[in-house]
């Protein structure tokens, strides 16, 4: 296995062990900057805007994310997708 491919297991895995937004946030603090940080999170709030059938403008308006980060999102939720955003969000739903 390639070194790359053990690093994404062992941060797969230590997501995993985490019990509660609390830990969440400290270990992802510590893991990445803040620009990172709110990328990321921003990246999810654009596909959940999406995947509620949001138009662009809205999401650029709310969001403040540029165009072709929508689009690259988009894509990914829509062709490329793994399947994880699906999961995320039917499970946030679950939570509700």
């Amino acid at each position: 296995m390639k070194k790359s491919e053990e690093d994404m297991q062992l941060l797969y895995k230590a997501v995993l062990t985490l019990k509660n937004e609390q830990e969440c946030a400290a270990f992802f603090e510590d893991l990445c900057t803040p620009q990172e940080l709110s990328a990321i999170a921003q990246r999810l709030h654009v596909a959940n805007m999406l995947s509620e059938g949001s138009v662009y403008n809205k999401i650029v308006e709310e969001t403040g994310a540029s165009t072709a980060t929508i689009s690259r999102v988009n894509k990914t939720l829509n062709y490329q997708a793994a399947g994880g955003y699906k999961i995320v969000f039917s499970r946030l739903k679950e939570d509700k």
